[in-house]
């Protein structure tokens, strides 16, 4: 699935001999041959990537609507959602969509205090074992860091994940650090399920 979306990002963003890409997608177009050794990489700051992002923050307890955010909002810190823990923000990007994310929601857990991120995520339902696999292998922590059930109504698997036990996950970071390290996260996850196919 990756790669398809990869190529269809390619194809649309081209521009003739050069083409921009952040940090992971440059990673992968380059481990997989993706481009002509004549098409040169421009490497784009990761700290751009969600300026697209449509951003609700919610109320927990209702799932009435607060506010509507800008991406400006993404710079404050991620200790936002501790302060608030009565709301969750509701996040889209088209780079979620590229690696199969629907729905993306980040919150504080009620029990565990533990940032949690809720998202559908498009894989059939013959890849529970291999999603699961890469949860337990790639998430630090006690067991529960994680719970995954498949939809059927939907086709998606829902996801549930504590952010806290990501690698490189510091309590200290903004909300749009938070927000790039679940899509780093998310994109490996992509990448090591299709090479195991």
């Amino acid at each position: 699935m990756l790669r398809k979306q990869m190529e269809t990002y390619i194809s649309k963003t081209l521009n003739g001999d050069t083409i921009e890409l952040y940090t992971e997608e440059k990673a992968y177009v380059k481990k997989h041959q993706l481009l002509a050794d004549d098409i040169t990489i421009v490497e784009i700051e990761n700290t751009t990537r969600f300026t697209d992002a449509y951003i609700e923050l919610s109320d927990k307890e209702t799932e009435e609507l607060i506010k509507e955010e800008t991406a400006a909002f993404l710079k404050q810190p991620l200790e936002y959602l501790k302060t608030n823990k009565n709301e969750f923000l509701y996040f889209e990007s088209s780079w979620f969509d590229l690696i199969g994310v629907e729905a993306l929601s980040l919150e504080v857990d009620d029990v565990f205090g533990t940032y949690n991120a809720m998202f559908g995520l498009k894989f059939q339902k013959k890849m529970g074992d291999a999603l699961k696999a890469y949860f337990n292998q790639e998430l630090q922590g006690d067991m529960g860091t994680f719970s995954m059930i498949f939809n059927q109504g939907d086709g998606l698997w829902d996801v549930n994940f504590a952010l806290n036990a990501v690698q490189g996950f510091k309590e200290e970071m903004t909300l749009g650090e938070a927000f790039q390290l679940i899509y780093h996260f998310l994109f490996n996850l992509n990448e090591a399920i299709e090479e195991e196919q």
